[in-house]
């Protein structure tokens, strides 16, 4: 075989450089490759993104029984007293008068008063006084002469007292001579004064009648009588007293229209 053959039999070499070169190109072109992938990944992200914040700009929709829910205050506006007490106030009072006591066998407590612009809506503090009830604190079942106040919420219908009634009183008010306290208080403290000026409250009464007015309708067990009067400085037989300034304040503010009621009991009833 001549020389010439030999070398055309051979498989033919191929180049160092070139291998290199041909490898260079085919990394090159898989990096291309992988960077245009990660473009376009990169370019869905941020369409994606932008379609989530155009869709979050958007009014979101509202479930209507939530929307229609009147939004108010859980205690609306009253402090010291239970839900269940609470849920005894009538829908249409917007005048009321919250008295609280310290304990349920202390003859100390506070009168607050309070209004709403309309049924249903929060009620607004007004002003607060010291005041005193029965001797023996608060009872839900009251009896003649066991000295508590009774505990509840009641109506506010008719006022009366010694004195002219101060300007602008819308309730009836019956002035009367028969409004003069007789003998000592509780405490041996003298009573002159304390029926200057009376709001009767609507336990055990008949309303719409004065104050005077001696019929029980639950019988004269539970007692009777039951007023919000000027404080004598002392404790009750199961009245509430309070300052003379704040009955006359009381008399000028309460409206028979608002439908005026009195919370009254120890803190929390």
């Amino acid at each position: 075989m001549s020389k010439h053959a030999r070398a055309r039999s051979r498989p033919a070499r191929t180049s160092r450089r070139t291998v290199r070169r041909a490898a260079l190109a085919a990394t090159l072109g898989l990096l291309t490759l992988t960077a245009g992938w990660a473009y376009v990944a990169q370019d869905a992200d941020k369409a994606a993104g932008a379609a989530h914040a155009r869709a979050d700009s958007r009014p979101q929709p509202v479930d209507r029984a939530a929307r229609d829910l009147p939004v108010r205050s859980p205690l609306q506006g009253l402090t010291g007293i239970s839900e269940q007490t609470r849920a005894r106030i009538p829908a249409e009072s917007r005048q009321l008068i919250l008295v609280t006591g310290k304990a349920a066998d202390s003859s100390e407590s506070t009168a607050t008063l309070y209004t709403r612009p309309a049924a249903g809506a929060d009620w607004v503090k007004g002003e607060s006084w010291p005041a005193r009830n029965g001797a023996r604190g608060w009872s839900a079942e009251r009896t003649y002469g066991d000295l508590t106040s009774p505990q509840g919420v009641f109506a506010l219908t008719d006022a009366g007292g010694l004195l002219s009634p101060p300007p602008g009183t819308r309730l009836p008010y019956d002035e009367d001579g028969g409004f003069v306290a007789t003998g000592r208080g509780v405490n041996g403290e003298s009573l002159v004064g304390s029926f200057d000026y009376v709001v009767a409250i609507d336990f055990n009464r008949r309303p719409g009648r004065s104050p005077l007015d001696p019929v029980m309708p639950d019988g004269e067990d539970k007692g009777g009588n039951i007023w919000l009067h000027v404080d004598h400085d002392g404790p009750s037989q199961g009245c509430v007293g309070i300052p003379k300034e704040a009955m006359r304040k009381i008399l000028q503010t309460l409206d028979p229209a608002a439908k005026p009621v009195i919370v009254m009991g120890p803190e929390g009833f």
